[in-house]
């Protein structure tokens, strides 16, 4: 289960990434200046956005199981392999939600995603915090413990 977790992320990722690199989707720059986009509109900055908050929540949510279950599924090998996946995991979130806001050239509503990037953002910083902190312990402890 969790390998077909990783594949499907890993797919979406490089998803995003071929679509921000073609320019299929993009916001409405393309149509002059005072172009409106729909707000239920998925272009390329919000679709690379919600794959990293995506991430980073599946970050989040793996750290979270590393620290409070460290004999779960997730925290085989005596708890290190949750704890790295949720390092990953808010790593792309971060890297995906940054590349967004950099790119951005509008704010929100323009279409160009800037606040699903921020979110990826600060999502990914507490998935690398939780999985930084199960690391932590897992080294000092040689285990994780509740």
């Amino acid at each position: 289960m969790l390998t077909v977790t990783a594949a499907v992320l890993v797919g979406g990722i490089t998803l995003a990434v071929l679509l921000g690199a073609t320019g299929l989707g993009g916001p409405a720059a393309a149509d002059g200046p005072g172009a409106a986009i729909d707000a239920y509109e998925l272009t390329t900055g919000r679709f690379v956005s919600l794959v990293g908050a995506l991430a980073a929540l599946a970050g989040v949510v793996i750290g979270g199981l590393a620290l409070s279950r460290p004999s779960s599924r997730i925290g085989t090998r005596r708890g290190r392999l949750g704890a790295t996946i949720a390092l990953m995991a808010g790593l792309v979130g971060m890297a995906l939600g940054g590349y967004v806001v950099a790119a951005a050239k509008g704010g929100p509503g323009t279409g160009y995603g800037i606040v699903g990037g921020v979110m990826a953002l600060v999502m990914g910083l507490i998935a690398v915090a939780l999985g930084g902190l199960a690391l932590a312990r897992y080294r000092r402890t040689g285990r994780l413990s509740s």
